[in-house]
């Protein structure tokens, strides 16, 4: 095997992992230790954090005033299974999905809440046709789908004048992307994708008219207490002021406070463009060679974050396995795999705590992995 001169710079930080991802820069444990730790979630000092994470939450992502938010169990998942539970079969309901996530949703409208749904589905790498979508029907979709890299590029497609709700997967847009608040009436995430937060945490976020919803439908269905938004019939205003529905980690709530506070002194604009620049970075190096591409079909729906790649050509099974795997072993990238129900290939995580100059770096150690593997590979 031909011996390859290995790139002269590598990453400052080698984590590039798409959930949990990278702490933001500054990062330091000893910034938790004024967490209210041994103490209520509920006493005033518990409440305090909790309501300053909301309060602060909606003014980096600007949330019109009139949006409720509030922290809930299980991370985006919970998130976004008590808004399906709770709101979902009033009407006829457009499932969208490209993606394993956005597929999960799939599964369950069809099989679990057994909806009338009809389901609107595109292979990894494009999006469905979005311009065909019945506004008359809920419509339950992914902003960004992590395991595909492929993103819807705005909100236009979605009506002004629509009947239904809009049910928004963000977890991997928010702090990331534009989110235009007027067409999303229920919008979940995680603070562990772009802010870099710990797990376990979802964040729900809903507009009058999904207040509207719960207020005046009552679901055919049991639902799990972890799940109840309402109670005779009124929306549990507690919940949307810090009061959460079961206890939450207090450390990792002040940990979500620490990112918070570094992602204020960038502001949501320059959020995005740190995000923007690391995806940039990976898209220049890809153009003008042949070896490799992004997985989105069209470059107006390639995701800023979650950036999925493909190797050309006809090669050994696992081959993009091996590649993440050499890059692990030469500690210039973690976690860089595909998803596992993705097509074969790389993910490189570009949210807005990984430094740009990172990923710049990273990307002649792909070359050098996909070179030294496929040398190999002939040799055999």
């Amino acid at each position: 095997m031909t011996d390859l001169p290995r790139p002269a710079t590598r990453p400052a930080d080698p984590r590039f992992s798409s959930g949990p991802c990278k702490k933001h820069p500054g990062f330091d444990l000893a910034n938790l230790r004024d967490a209210p730790l041994g103490r209520s979630h509920r006493a005033a000092v518990g409440k305090a954090r909790l309501g300053d994470a909301i309060d602060r939450t909606r003014a980096l992502l600007g949330v019109p005033e009139g949006y409720r938010i509030g922290i809930v169990p299980a991370s985006d998942t919970g998130a976004y299974e008590m808004a399906m539970w709770t709101m979902l079969g009033a009407r006829p309901v457009t499932m969208l999905a490209w993606e394993s996530f956005g597929s999960g949703w799939v599964t369950d409208a069809v099989k679990q809440l057994d909806l009338d749904a009809r389901v609107d589905t595109a292979p990894y790498g494009a999006l469905p046709d979005l311009a065909a979508v019945d506004f008359a029907t809920d419509v339950c979709f992914t902003w960004n789908g992590t395991t595909s890299g492929v993103a819807v590029p705005d909100g236009d497609w979605i009506a002004s004048d629509r009947e239904g709700l809009t049910l928004c997967d963000a977890t991997s847009a928010a702090f990331a992307m534009p989110l235009p608040w007027d067409k999303l009436d229920v919008t979940t995430f995680s603070w562990q994708k772009v802010l870099g937060g710990e797990g376990a945490h979802g964040v729900l976020i809903l507009s009058p008219r999904a207040v509207e919803r719960l207020e005046s439908y009552v679901p055919p269905r049991p639902l799990p207490k972890i799940f109840r938004l309402t109670k005779g019939g009124k929306l549990i205003e507690g919940i949307f002021r810090g009061e959460t529905i079961n206890t939450p980690s207090m450390l990792c709530v002040e940990d979500y406070l620490g990112a918070l506070a570094w992602a204020e002194g960038h502001g949501l604009d320059g959020l995005i463009a740190r995000s923007r620049a690391s995806a940039q970075a990976i898209w220049d190096f890809c153009e003008g060679r042949d070896w490799i591409a992004n997985l989105a079909e069209d470059p107006a729906t390639r995701s800023t974050t979650s950036v999925c790649l493909r190797f050309a050509g006809s090669l050994p099974d696992g081959f993009a396995k091996r590649v993440a795997k050499r890059l692990e072993s030469e500690g210039v990238a973690l976690d860089v795999g595909a998803y596992r129900d993705a097509p074969e290939g790389l993910r490189i995580w570009c949210g807005a705590t990984v430094e740009p100059g990172d990923v710049a770096a990273l990307m002649p150690w792909v070359e050098w992995a996909y070179r030294t593997e496929l040398a190999a590979a002939e040799a055999a």
